[in-house]
Parts: structure tokens; sequence; C-alpha cells
């Protein structure tokens, strides 16, 4: 008896692979896969990295920009046909940051979502609570709201996987 996952976590430091694993999740669902991407081009360099994924992951995808309202878009897009690549909770979490939004409250409404939404979730974030304490208030208080984001994400999430050196190991499910 196979156990249908909801919702798969990913987890990884920068160049881990992660997305990279995400991506062969959604591809190997057979459903129709929606990117939701969170970055935001301030600059010419990250432009060309949102290139760069685009063109990696290459044709058969409905490719969603969602800076900041992200529980209102993934519930527009729940369906039981479909896979949701979200690609980072990280970014989302900046983006948040920046805009002064109430962090606790976004992450809550998200986790409603994800425990009532019908369909598939593949959910990337950076792990950044694994190096050594940052040195300025902001850099502390973003690590901070990871952490407890992660931990929530986690509780709820059918599978969760860490990856390192493109090698995942999974951790839950």
């Amino acid at each position: 008896m196979s156990v249908y996952v909801r919702t798969t976590f990913v987890l990884g430091g920068a160049r881990s692979g992660k997305s990279v694993f995400a991506e062969q999740l959604a591809h190997a669902s057979g459903l129709e896969r929606h990117y939701v991407a969170t970055g935001q081009a301030y600059d010419d360099e990250m432009r060309q990295r949102i290139a760069r994924h685009q063109e990696d992951r290459g044709e058969g995808w409905y490719t969603h920009e969602v800076p900041v309202d992200l529980p209102l878009h993934l519930r527009q897009l729940q369906a039981s046909d479909r896979v949701v690549l979200v690609d980072c909770l990280t970014l989302w979490l900046t983006n948040l940051m920046m805009a002064e939004a109430d962090i606790e409250s976004a992450g809550t409404d998200l986790l409603k979502g994800l425990s009532t939404w019908e369909g598939r979730f593949v959910i990337v974030s950076n792990e950044v609570g694994l190096g050594i304490v940052p040195d300025n208030k902001m850099a502390r208080e973003f690590r901070d709201h990871a952490g407890r984001l992660h931990q929530r994400i986690a509780m709820v999430a059918d599978e969760v996987f860490f990856i390192a050196a493109g090698l995942p190991l999974k951790m839950k499910g």
C-alpha cells in the first residue's frame, strides 16, 4: 500500500542541489507542473540567476512570480491534478522582512493552507542555521524566522529531505 505524499519539504545550503532535486520530484509526479518563484531581481546578477534557473528548468512548467503574497497565490493554484513547486521560502522571508510584513501571520497562513489544500506541493528552502551566529541584528532575526518556519513546515510535511553535495538525505516520510 503506497502513501500519497501531499507536501515535500526540501532543505539544503546554497548550491547544494536542492532545486534540481525538487524539480525532479515534481516531474516524477506526472502532474501538471507549476513553479512558484519568490525571488526578485533587484540587480543584473539576480536577473541572470533567474534566467539561468528558467533555462535549466526547461519546458513544461507554468511559472508564477510571487515575492510576497505566497499563501494567497498557492490557494489559487491548488488542484488535485497539479504539483506546485515553491522555490524558495528564504527569499520569501527576505521579501516579507523588507516589506515589514507580519512574518508570523504569513507563516501561519501558509501552514493552514498546506494542511488543507488539494494537490501536491514541493517546497524548497535554504537551511541557514548551520553556520556561525550572524554579526548583525537583521541577519540574526532572519535566521531565527527561517528556523522557526522550517520547524513548522517540517511538522506538517509528509516528507522532508536535506540535500548536501547533490545527495538527498530523507529525514521524514
